[in-house]
């Protein structure tokens, strides 16, 4: 049995995903927030989506974006995306501001443009 409800998955919501096992420079901790990255046309037809890590470790990276997410600065790892099934999404925690999802789309673009 699934925890989520898979259709009720949308781009720019935070989940809590579990991303074990990890491996190398792989962010680490058994479940953590993540950002759904994947366009909802994707989220609503297959059983992955493309998810970004959530850190409250902050680093000055072009490819995080610092955003307040329940009170916490932390930081959106673009550097670390990847695909899940849909089955490892825990709990749904909320969503990004609106100008956080700017930024992300900006940075998923100017990552992917060069």
């Amino acid at each position: 049995m699934d925890m989520v409800d898979p259709a009720g998955v949308k781009r720019f919501d935070v989940f809590l995903i579990s991303l074990d096992p990890t491996r190398g420079s792989e962010i680490k901790k058994k479940t953590r927030p993540c950002l759904v990255v994947s366009p909802d046309e994707m989220n609503r037809h297959i059983r992955t989506v493309i998810i970004a890590p959530l850190t409250s470790t902050l680093k000055s990276y072009p490819t995080r974006v610092t955003t307040n997410f329940q009170g916490k600065q932390s930081q959106i790892v673009l550097d670390q995306i990847r695909t899940v099934d849909k089955k490892r999404l825990v709990k749904k925690s909320g969503t990004i501001s609106e100008s956080a999802q700017n930024k992300v789309l900006n940075v998923l673009q100017r990552m992917f443009s060069q």
